[in-house]
């Protein structure tokens, strides 16, 4: 519901106490909230927005002081709609909803905006019903981790932990840790897992079972798993499963690599452990090392290890095991990096506390006879570039969403309709800059009106047709004129429109000529300069995003009133001299052209006088 960015958001205002009072009435029924929690939960100084998701449903949000959100409903009838707990409220009071869990590698997928399916549940702690608001949590074992999504429970839970569901949607995720309603607050990290014996063990709350407080483990089929239904379910798009075999060792692995691991945590030997850091030595000295000028010793020998020699292990052997040098036979970095010196690897230089590494030889025999092998780092190098290539894609396609698109147009109108009728061009359709210049190409040389003398120009006054279109009343009429001037001549003659469109949304086309945004900085009240935005509403833009944007932007005060006259449109005020931010935001986030914005500084003027 909220994987992409509000398309909407009304100012927040301050919540009335009756109002506020009422909140805490519903979240306390709803929640059976002790009356002590009410004030953790439903805070003092609270604030309302209104908002539309991307999809356009409206909604109603409650914030804390500090910018948090709380609770939200969706609907037309907000107010008396359900309340849903956001994630933040989850982490004040962990029980709050019953809690699903699902392995690690299934939590991405769901702040992707996927639902959790039924393979995906690894354990059900409460007695949540069909259709029921229910929290999913990472599956820890021993540990109860905090909410990190919130959705509406998709089946009847004692037919999914018995088996008898093996497929399917288990939750409808609405709300996720990390997506955009969670962005609008303070972005604050989840708190730590919880021993389950520090978690409430009432049992007709909790449905934790047993004395010593320990969860349940039953999972569908009486098998462990995690699967998860990608893209959007409202929007039928294509969906793909992901699934591990024990959430007690679940990683994530690219596709080509999921032969190389049996799922099986691997235990090395301490001599194993102690060959597989030597040969990541060998690797590091014959690639990473070799290549690092003298000038970057002496290392520290922790940085030596960590950022050479760990990323230099073997990736078909070592991709899911934990290399500890203290599970080695040498049991300490330090006796490893002397033993190196003693084989003519390295050279040490004591250095407190640790040894630190003054000189390496990558000449030596050894690393000479090493065969080159697949790394770790060059794996984790690899994903961290598919990331990066993600992360660009998402935001390109987020750009492409939030693009503005200006074009003007031009219709025939009066005494320019003759000349697109000889070149047999519709005179009800508008035309781009472009096609008014083709068609008056067109038009030139069809009837050979080039000047013989200076190919450049076009005779304008020996043709009647072509005269009437570009001449104007106020100027005197051309003799001659070069291709631009009479296109813009031409122009002027026709009827001005314009298109607008916002992102993929559809486009909007207006009779008339476009007015620039007009960025003013004036002096108002005494002494106090501000900065005055009009004329946005032609370029599809809403006020109060532009307000609530500036305001975090400026660190100022913004407000938004009517402008005097019917039909004046709105004025947004930023308190201060905020031409350039006002501009950069308006050209960097919300794409519009520099040539449809006009800046003045009346502030000068003002006190001069």
């Amino acid at each position: 519901m909220f994987k992409k960015p509000l398309s909407d958001t009304k100012t927040s205002a301050p919540l009335r106490g009756s109002e506020r009072r009422k909140l805490r009435q519903r979240a306390q029924q709803a929640y059976a909230i002790d009356q002590e929690e009410l004030p953790l939960l439903v805070p003092e100084g609270l604030l309302v927005m209104k908002f539309s998701t991307h999809h356009k449903e409206p909604g109603l949000l409650y914030l804390s002081a500090e910018g948090d959100p709380l609770w939200f409903s969706i609907g037309k009838n907000a107010n008396d709609s359900e309340l849903i707990p956001t994630v933040y409220t989850l982490w004040k009071r962990p029980m709050l909803l019953p809690c699903l869990t699902t392995p690690s590698p299934v939590i991405p997928v769901l702040i992707g905006g996927a639902d959790l399916m039924v393979p995906g549940v690894v354990q059900c702690v409460g007695k949540p019903n069909p259709g029921t608001l229910v929290c999913v949590s990472q599956y820890e074992r021993g540990f109860m981790g905090p909410g990190l999504a919130v959705g509406r429970m998709a089946v009847d839970p004692t037919k999914l932990l018995s088996g008898q569901i093996d497929k399917g949607k288990a939750v409808v995720i609405l709300h996720t840790w990390k997506d955009s309603l969670w962005e609008l607050g303070s972005k604050a990290d989840p708190p730590p897992p919880e021993p389950f014996g520090a978690v409430p063990k009432k049992d007709e709350e909790t449905g934790i079972t047993g004395s010593n407080g320990s969860a349940p483990t039953t999972q569908p089929g009486g098998q462990s798993g995690g699967g998860v239904e990608t893209g959007e379910p409202a929007q039928g798009g294509r969906q793909a499963e992901a699934s591990v075999s024990d959430p007690s060792k679940a990683s994530v692995e690219p596709e080509e690599d999921k032969g190389e691991s049996s799922g099986e945590e691997e235990k090395l030997t301490p001599e194993e452990v102690s060959t597989v850091l030597r040969t990541s030595l060998l690797q590091a000295l014959k690639t990473t090392l070799a290549s690092l000028p003298t000038s970057a010793f002496p290392m520290q020998a922790t940085t030596f290890y960590t950022s050479h020699i760990l990323p230099a292990r073997p990736a078909s052997r070592t991709g899911s095991i934990s290399i500890d040098i203290k599970h080695s036979a040498f049991k300490s970095l330090t006796a490893f990096l002397k033993q190196s010196e003693k084989q003519g690897l390295i050279k040490l230089k004591d250095s407190k506390p640790d040894v630190a590494i003054s000189a390496v030889f990558p000449t030596h025999a050894d690393v000479a006879a090493h065969a080159l092998h697949l790394t770790v780092g060059e794996i984790d190098d690899k994903k961290r570039k598919e990331k990066e290539r993600a992360d660009r894609r998402e935001q390109a396609e987020e750009a492409r969403e939030r693009s503005l698109s200006v074009v003007e147009l031009w219709k025939p109108h009066q005494t320019s309709v003759k000349l697109f009728q000889d070149v047999q061009m519709d005179t009800s359709a508008l035309y781009t800059g472009s096609e008014v210049r083709a068609a008056l190409n067109n038009y030139v040389a069809t009837h050979d009106l080039i000047n013989h003398t200076d190919q450049r120009l076009i005779n304008v006054a020996s043709d009647d047709i072509l005269n009437a279109a570009t001449s104007n009343k106020s100027k005197p009429p051309l003799v001659s004129a070069t291709r631009e001037e009479l296109t813009v001549a031409l122009c002027d003659r026709m009827q001005p429109w314009h298109r607008v469109r916002m992102g993929k949304s559809d486009p909007v086309t207006k009779k008339g000529q476009l007015r620039p945004i007009s960025v003013v900085v004036k002096i108002r009240q005494g002494r106090k300069a501000c900065t005055l935005i009009t004329g946005f509403e032609s370029f599809l833009l809403s006020p109060t995003t532009i307000a609530d944007a500036l305001r975090a932007r400026c660190a100022s005060s913004t407000a938004v009133s009517p402008l005097p006259g019917r039909g004046g449109g709105e004025e947004i005020m930023v308190q201060g001299k905020q031409l350039k931010t006002v501009t950069d935001f308006l050209t960097g986030e919300l794409g519009v052209p520099k040539k449809w914005i006009e800046v003045a500084d009346l502030s000068d003027a003002k006190k001069k006088k």
